[in-house]
């Protein structure tokens, strides 16, 4: 199976915006024309090699499969997460736990409620969206609560002295991270249909498929990526501060992961 010539034209075609953004990048001197050329030759190749191994696995349809795409794909993101939350003791493991447990929860409930079918046609596509948006939210809340016990470390150290424990002590601060990583992916509900066509109905409506249709799936994604969301900030939340603190309730600050 190979790319069709035309389009493989409408891609190179659509490469001269990649060009563009190169050009721009270079007339005002922001030196981003080597990232933008290599992100884009890097986003082609892989998305050209995950398309053949998922026309393979979806030909397969075959259950171990399909959980071992899920695992590389929640290892990734476990891995990139966990690299974005430096002071953060162990932030590869608590991002790859936050995500893998508000994943499996989202994508259990899909399949348990009957909303989607154990299969790799449906499954692999929208855990792809689970598991990134998952990822997102763990990278924002991490890095918030490693701010709010760094700014806050007066305040907490003087509710610990007083007798609160880590979790007390932080509370109020945890909310803060945890307001921070949910307000994207409710801002986006809010003006989805008003200000943008999600890439899902987007995607279908360019597929030939009426518009009620794709609205009804673009619905489905929403709420799905809000539970997500909230599950994977919550266990983030609850794994992050715990990094913070000693078993007796002494904050830890100043290390890294």
């Amino acid at each position: 199976m190979t790319i069709p010539p035309e389009a493989l034209f409408r891609i190179v075609a659509a490469f001269v915006l990649v060009l563009a953004a190169a050009l721009v990048s270079r007339w005002q001197t922001l030196d981003l024309e080597k990232q933008i050329i290599t992100a884009s030759v890097r986003a082609f190749l892989q998305l050209i090699a995950i398309g053949y191994a998922l026309t393979f696995v979806f030909e397969a349809d075959n259950p171990f499969a399909i959980l071992l795409i899920l695992a590389i794909m929640t290892t990734i993101a476990g891995y990139t997460a966990g690299q974005r939350g430096d002071g953060v003791r162990h932030s590869g493991y608590v991002a790859l736990a936050a995500i893998s447990f508000g994943s499996i929860l989202t994508l259990g409930s899909l399949v348990l409620f009957g909303i989607f079918n154990f299969t790799a046609q449906q499954i692999i596509p929208i855990a792809g969206m689970v598991i990134g948006n998952s990822m997102n939210v763990c990278s924002l809340v991490m890095g918030r609560v490693r701010d709010e016990v760094n700014g806050r470390s007066g305040e907490i150290e003087a509710a610990l002295a007083l007798g609160a424990n880590g979790r007390q002590a932080a509370r109020p601060h945890l909310r803060a991270a945890l307001h921070s990583g949910m307000t994207p992916i409710v801002d986006s509900t809010k003006t989805v249909g008003l200000i943008q066509l999600p890439g899902a109905m987007t995607g279908m409506i360019l597929a030939g498929i009426s518009p009620l249709e794709a609205v009804q799936l673009q619905i489905i994604v929403m709420y799905m990526l809000i539970g997500a969301a909230s599950f994977t900030g919550l266990a983030t939340v609850w794994l992050s501060y715990r990094q913070f603190f000693t078993p007796h309730h002494q904050l830890l600050l100043g290390e890294s992961k």
